[in-house]
């Protein structure tokens, strides 16, 4: 049937171009085919989920860890988990080796094609540090830190032994430090701890060396896309350093880390530009506003609260705009939900701003099922046209089966995932302020994979202007009607 439609298609448009005017016109080239692609996000991977297994993973090395995670639990091991978690004040199961096990075995069989994957961040479980604090009373920070960068490439040996010959680019997120949650020191040896798990036969001879050495210093990389992305350039931002929470390890104050990490940006973007690239931003928190923080603090920004913000001021995405004519996409995680949001000056045409899309999340540590994207690219234009994502059929890995949640173009309609189509969205929705329309209904039963979000559609016109509008000036005008 497929065949049968694309030839009538074939057949009408070479009726329509019979009689054109401009028969001397240059033909134009034939659309390049759309390349598979995957997206997923904060991971949050648990070692020590069976807590009896913690002596025991310290002291072997990574290509071990699979071995030992794989036998059998002992029958106390539900209860010291549990004892474990009372202990640390967690609030939610994040991934063991059964989920993680089933997640790569779903992008596998979903995704047979893939010619690259993206991964935005957090790939280390919530509160590792006082896990292990508890479970290996004694060790120094320095062996803590070799405990989580054996984390990092165990995660990273996985994704590659999963998607064999595919290229996995890795982002790190907030969990993803030697030293603490939301804490990271410049030139720290965590991150030439994970360097060539991150980077191996990412860059090309040339970047090699570049790449390694900016991820060493910061987290942060620069390489050309592989995965038949043509002229395609990816900036990877370890911008836990533009967070608000951000301070250096042991909470010194780092203050001069987030400047310098933009200046590399704006290099490497001016780069870019000059060198006719497209360009992919990746990190692991987006800009702009919060909108569940600020809800949840009853912050009334029409008498003067101010919102909620994800990072500690608007230069990541001022720069981003400014750059809005190289940069095709950004992708970011941390919220865990499946969202979208765009980027650039507000009052600007939205053609001319960036298209965001948030990941959400493997780890149901909030409820939600674990999730991935299953992306369509156009690799010549570098533009994400369609995605499906596939969820989890619950939040263990045990007797799970992963099915399509829903598709971007099936469920809004648009033809691509561009700044034109979002502004389109956004602006419908913004219009349907009770959420009653199809589209909006359809983004607020996904927006928390496995859980109807609908309930949410009182918040609304308020989550909306967060998606439009990343300053707290542009979202207070837009929540006051300004």
């Amino acid at each position: 049937m497929q065949r049968r439609i694309r030839a009538w298609m074939l057949v009408l448009a070479a009726l329509a171009a019979v009689g054109a005017r401009h028969a001397d016109a240059e033909p134009q080239p034939p659309a390049a085919p759309l390349e598979q692609a995957l997206l997923l996000s904060d991971i949050h991977f648990d070692p020590l989920h069976d807590p009896a297994r913690a002596e025991r993973l310290f002291t072997a090395p990574e290509s071990a860890w699979q071995s030992i995670l794989a036998e059998p639990a002992g029958p106390d091991a539900a209860a010291a988990f549990a004892k474990l978690q009372k202990s640390c004040g967690a609030k939610g199961v994040d991934t063991p080796e059964a989920l993680l096990d089933s997640s790569l075995a779903a992008l596998r069989e979903h995704a047979p094609s893939a010619r690259f994957a993206l991964v935005s961040g957090d790939l280390v479980v919530h509160k590792l540090d006082c896990r292990f604090k508890t479970l290996l009373p004694g060790k120094s920070d320095a062996e803590y830190a070799a405990f989580v960068a054996k984390t990092v490439r165990y995660v990273a040996l996985r994704l590659h032994a999963a998607l064999p010959g595919v290229p996995v680019y890795l982002a790190l997120g907030n969990n993803d430090s030697g030293c603490g949650d939301y804490e990271l020191d410049t030139d720290d040896p965590f991150l030439a701890a994970t360097r060539a798990a991150v980077l191996d036969d990412l860059a090309p001879p040339a970047e090699h060396a570049a790449a390694l050495a900016s991820y060493a210093h910061a987290g942060d990389y620069s390489v050309r896309m592989q995965g038949g992305m043509r002229k395609t350039r990816l900036l990877v931002l370890d911008d836990l350093l533009q967070s608000k929470k951000y301070t250096g390890c042991g909470n010194r104050p780092a203050s001069q880390a987030a400047a310098a990490q933009i200046a590399w940006l704006r290099t490497q973007l001016a780069a870019a530009r000059q060198a006719g690239e497209h360009v992919w931003v990746m990190g692991h928190i987006p800009a702009g506003v919060d909108p569940y923080s600020t809800a949840a603090r009853l912050r009334n920004v029409c008498a003067g609260d101010q919102p909620e913000m994800f990072l500690s001021s608007d230069a990541l995405a001022n720069l981003m705009s400014e750059y809005a004519d190289v940069i095709t996409l950004g992708i970011f995680g941390h919220t865990h939900m499946d969202e979208m949001r765009l980027f650039g000056a507000e009052g600007v045409p939205a053609a001319s701003r960036i298209a965001i899309k948030m990941v959400a999340s493997i780890s149901p540590v909030d409820g939600n099922n674990p999730s991935f994207l299953v992306a369509r690219v156009d690799p010549v234009a570098a533009r994400l046209v369609d995605y499906t994502v596939f969820a989890a059929s619950n939040q263990t890995g045990r007797g799970t089966t992963w099915s399509p949640e829903y598709s971007y173009a099936e469920s809004f309609h648009e033809a691509a995932f561009t700044p034109a189509a979002l502004g389109d969205l956004l602006g419908a929705f913004g219009k349907d302020t009770a959420a009653q329309d199809a589209s909006s209904q359809a983004y607020l039963q996904h927006y928390f994979v496995g859980v109807d979000g609908r309930a949410l559609s009182a918040l609304w016109p308020q989550y909306v202007c967060a998606m439009g509008n990343y300053t707290r000036q542009g979202y207070a005008a837009c929540v006051c009607g300004r």
